[in-house]
């Protein structure tokens, strides 16, 4: 055993905190954390004593833990006061990150009501989607997204209603709820391969498990003679993903680090500077940002602060881990990656840097509680070194897809497991990716299905046919092409597409690569479109 897996043993072991132990979660038996806490508003309640320390940071100000709390209490007491919002119901909160997006957050959850993380990018139709199907209460939301809600929705807006209601209701005491550890605390949004988002619907106990994940990272830090001093980690990932929100807001408030929220569009001078100025010790980064960090002169910036790096939400190539290594020596000598999915709420697997030494191909191995399995064809699971469906089972699994039982069914697997349509294989325990869903784009931190797009482009009467897919792109590690048969004569050219799409879509699912013809697309015996014969 390596000193990580032997203090791995000892701090799960009997009677430790972190002792390991199976329960039935949800009818199946799972090993949990016998200590582990039962719901989130727990963590909300214990975060007043971090008292003064920052919370969130932003360039606009600063929010400490005891403001937070009473924020938190002030809203949710307004919420339940003046919108009758009440445990079970959805609350949605659609904008860009800000300090109003996560005391939104945690005031919903005070209220054992369910948030609903929209992505900001959405368009009004994709929006409405959203909300449609969740049927939110009320939606918290920025002004730009506040005018892409649908009429017949109640609407409070982070800049204006949110700061008064808290005034209003200052001082007020948290509202007191009980929730099971397996109700709906969250729903955020996950790309479907009919063409529409589903909500991927997470429990308390799901949330829990990327807490205490992090927690035991910390003990184990601890153990090997690495304490974690107070950290300070930059949140530049969208609060509706579970990078951002599971794995980095909703921790900090656990463990009491500051979260530094990067405003606005990224930007990597404005990051950098960021970096610089508040002593950012922790980057959890998706590989396009890390792309960009590289093509910059980090000798104008003081990045010494810098301690910790980490790949997460996309594949990442062992070369730019090499090149991270040279450039950052010292955070990218600790740096990791991970893989993980929003049905999972937090990281699959966690590769370290030592891990990445030995096999820089690994994405790592199960993390605690969480096993793996590859299966072929039959279901079957397969020998190590073969390839075949990567299939997840742990008490961080979400509960299933909001309000679509096809989907959800169409995901499970027997007992309790999870088919992630991945395909991967496993050698000596730690996981290989060969592709993450067939079919999808990954575009920076974005997923892109095909079939969303390609519904979108089916509309225009003047489109016979066409398919879109992935192609390798420097910055984004994949661009969204669309090979498109038109009528002969039509006149349909990439502006005429462009400007099809540009009020269905967000942008980033808009292809950036086009072919246009009139030549019919490939196909195979069963006439379905060969995408291998798609040439760019």
């Amino acid at each position: 055993m390596t000193p990580r897996e032997q203090a791995m043993a000892r701090l799960t072991g009997p009677g430790q905190r972190f002792e390991l132990h199976e329960e039935p979660v949800r009818g199946v038996p799972m090993q949990v954390f016998r200590n582990r806490h039962r719901s989130l508003t727990e963590l909300l309640h214990a975060s007043a004593a971090f008292g003064d320390a920052d919370y969130l940071v932003t360039a606009e100000g600063r929010l400490t833990f005891a403001e937070h709390h009473l924020a938190v209490a002030a809203l949710a007491t307004a919420l339940r006061e003046e919108y009758d919002v009440r445990p079970g119901d959805r609350v949605a909160l659609c904008g860009a990150n800000s300090t109003e997006w996560i005391v939104g957050f945690w005031a919903t959850v005070a209220l054992g009501a369910v948030a609903v993380g929209v992505n900001s990018m959405w368009v009004a139709d994709e929006i409405a989607h959203g909300l449609d199907l969740t049927e939110p209460k009320v939606v918290l939301a920025d002004g730009p997204r506040a005018a892409l809600v649908p009429d017949g929705l109640r609407v409070l807006r982070f800049e204006t209603d949110l700061p008064a209601l808290v005034s209003r209701h200052r001082g007020a005491a948290m509202p007191a709820v009980d929730v099971d550890e397996d109700d709906p605390a969250v729903i955020l949004f996950t790309s479907g391969t009919s063409g529409r988002s589903k909500g991927a619907t997470h429990s308390h106990r799901n949330v829990l498990c990327a807490v205490w994940f992090h927690l035991l990272n910390d003990a184990v830090a601890t153990e090997l003679g690495f304490p974690p001093s107070h950290r300070r980690y930059l949140l530049a990932t969208p609060l509706f993903h579970i990078a951002g929100l599971h794995n980095l807001a909703i921790v900090r408030l656990a463990v009491g680090d500051t979260a530094v929220l990067h405003l606005g569009r990224f930007d990597i001078d404005a990051v950098l500077r960021l970096i610089e100025k508040e002593r950012i010790t922790n980057w959890g980064a998706v590989p396009t940002m890390l792309t960009r960090l590289l093509e910059c002169d980090l000798t104008a910036y003081d990045l010494s602060s810098l301690r910790a790096l980490s790949v997460n939400s996309a594949p990442s190539a062992p070369v730019l881990k090499e090149r991270l290594r040279a450039a950052l020596p010292v955070a990218g000598a600790a740096l990791g990656t991970t893989y993980g999915l929003t049905e999972s709420s937090t990281g699959a697997t966690l590769a370290t840097a030592a891990d990445l030494e030995v096999d820089p191909e690994s994405v790592g191995s199960p993390v605690v509680t969480l096993q793996i399995e590859v299966r072929d064809a039959a279901d079957a699971v397969v020998p190590d070194g073969v390839e075949g469906e990567v299939c997840l089972r742990g008490p961080q699994m979400m509960l299933g897809y909001w309000r679509n039982p096809e989907a959800t069914a169409a995901s499970e697997a027997p007992d309790g497991w999870f088919r992630t349509g991945d395909l991967g294989c496993l050698v000596d325990g730690h996981l290989r990716l060969s592709s993450r869903r067939s079919d999808l784009i990954l575009r920076g931190a974005e997923n892109v299905y095909p079939a969303e797009v390609e519904n979108q482009l089916a509309l225009l009467p003047d489109v016979i046919e066409c398919i879109v897919l992935g192609v390798p792109d420097p910055d984004m590690g994949q661009a969204v092409a669309a090979s498109v048969v038109v009528r002969p004569g039509s006149g349909v050219d990439e502006s005429t597409l462009r400007a099809h799409l540009a009020p269905r879509l967000a942008r980033y699912k808009t292809p950036t690569v086009w072919q246009i013809g009139t030549e019919p697309l490939p196909r195979n015996a069963t006439g379905k479109v060969n995408r291998r014969e798609i040439t760019w």
